[in-house]
């Protein structure tokens, strides 16, 4: 029989942290991921970013340009006099003292920054799929980074939908993202579970557990199907951050010393290098007063080499390849016990081994974290570990082997499932996107 689209399609949409995918759905359980042009080819990730950039016409006037997503990435990159790269803007939507900011004497709300992501993730979908979109089911975390309270994250959800608004969407519904997991691992499913979903972001974490399956689906599912949700504002960002911190950090000097007088002090400012940890942060480095530090720093460094690698990293604008290289060593620690941290751009070629065994002692804190939220998860819905039949572990940090033996040692290997680790949640929300407009028409 031919699938006919409802009249308002049901479009799911995962604006994440780091990436964002949309996917809509087209009946039967089926959903089609929206793909975005990259460098010749194609992704369903769109990446979470935006570039802004000031250019003057023949007749003197400036006009603001924007650019997001991988476009807006390689016009960054293309760019010899760099505009302004905003990114992990959902990080900032719980922040009450965050409102906006000022882009070349112009100021922004966060909203309208936001915004500009959204219009062109909605203006894709249109152009691809066909047809007018005015409708979506989104994401959001269990818990927004940095909220600390239910207002916190409430005030997060209000600030998403009002750009969202913007973005020319007449009405949003909200899902929980770990659910919006549940909804894309319940297609598959031929029986009823009781399943845990993990999903990791590159700003959160969030956990829920969930009764699903087929009987779930006729008769109509209820919020006692629901039996808990918890989350943490941390995920593959600070995994990132920390190899940063550990590995690249202490061979561009931040561990080095420099003559002053009779004593020996950091040569350099710890301050520059925590610009190093988020890569879009290392363009506003690019100033007179940081390079006339950076060069003071070099002539009493007592090991002057790394000071000067450092500068030539900040000089050639090397942030995004750095991070890009830095993904590249997590990924290979995820299947071998031990990796090359190669980074070689510009007139930079570093080469550092790494093992396995290092990183999962940098990011004790975090994966203590995780453990407990998760642990809390269990204890507050009253459920053993042993009555879980599936784990669904989804998002980028599921891969990465220290994290999947947490829920190896509490539910036993067997029972963790994981795919579509990209994309699962904007195909769960495309479905519960589905249910909802199927339950209104009714």
């Amino acid at each position: 029989m031919q699938k006919t689209h409802p009249q308002v399609p049901a479009l799911g949409i995962d604006f994440g942290t780091t990436n964002s995918s949309v996917a809509l759905a087209t009946g039967d359980s089926e959903v089609q991921l929206a793909s975005f042009p990259v460098r010749g080819a194609e992704t369903s990730s769109f990446r979470s970013v935006l570039y802004l950039e000031r250019k003057k016409k023949t007749s003197g006037v400036q006009r603001m340009h924007s650019w997001t997503g991988p476009a807006a990435i390689e016009h960054y990159l293309e760019a010899e006099e760099k505009g302004r790269l905003i990114q992990s803007l959902k990080s900032y939507l719980s922040s009450t003292t965050l409102i906006g900011t000022e882009v070349f004497g112009r100021r922004y709300t966060l909203e309208e920054l936001v915004s500009k992501m959204v219009f062109d993730l909605r203006k894709h979908a249109e152009q691809q799929f066909g047809m007018p979109i005015r409708y979506a089911m989104v994401g959001r975390p269990v818990h927004f980074v940095g909220a600390e309270t239910e207002e916190d994250d409430l005030y997060a959800v209000t600030r998403l939908r009002e750009a969202f608004t913007i973005a020319g969407f007449e009405n949003v519904d909200f899902e929980m993202e770990p659910v919006a997991a549940a909804y894309a691992y319940e297609s598959t499913l031929d029986h009823d579970e009781l399943i845990l979903i993990g999903d990791f972001g590159g700003g959160t974490s969030d956990f829920s557990l969930l009764q699903v399956g087929p009987s779930v689906r006729r008769r109509v599912r209820t919020a006692r199907d629901l039996l808990g949700n918890s989350g943490v504002g941390l995920a593959g960002d600070a995994f990132d951050a920390r190899i940063v911190r550990k590995l690249v950090s202490p061979a561009l000097g931040s561990e080095s010393h420099a003559r002053s007088l009779n004593k020996t002090l950091p040569a350099v400012p710890a301050w520059i290098y925590a610009n190093l940890e988020r890569w879009h942060y290392l363009s506003f480095l690019r100033t007179r007063n940081v390079m006339e530090i950076l060069k003071s720093a070099h002539l009493r460094a007592l090991e002057p080499e790394k000071i000067e690698a450092l500068i030539s990293l900040i000089e050639e604008d090397l942030g995004y390849q750095l991070h890009q290289a830095v993904q590249r060593v997590k990924f290979e620690l995820s299947r071998s016990q031990s990796a090359e941290f190669h980074f070689c751009d510009g007139s930079m070629d570093l080469r550092i081994s790494v093992t396995r065994y290092d990183f999962e002692k940098w990011i004790e804190e975090e994966l203590r974290a995780i453990e407990h939220s998760i642990d809390s998860l269990l204890n507050a819905s009253g459920i053993r570990p042993r009555e879980v039949d599936r784990v669904f572990l989804t998002g980028g940090s599921s891969f990465v082997p220290i994290v999947r033996q947490i829920f190896a040692t509490r539910f036993g290997e067997d029972r963790i499932r994981s795919g579509n680790e990209f994309t699962s949640v904007a195909r769960g929300l495309a479905l519960r996107a589905e249910e909802v407009l199927r339950d209104s028409s009714n």
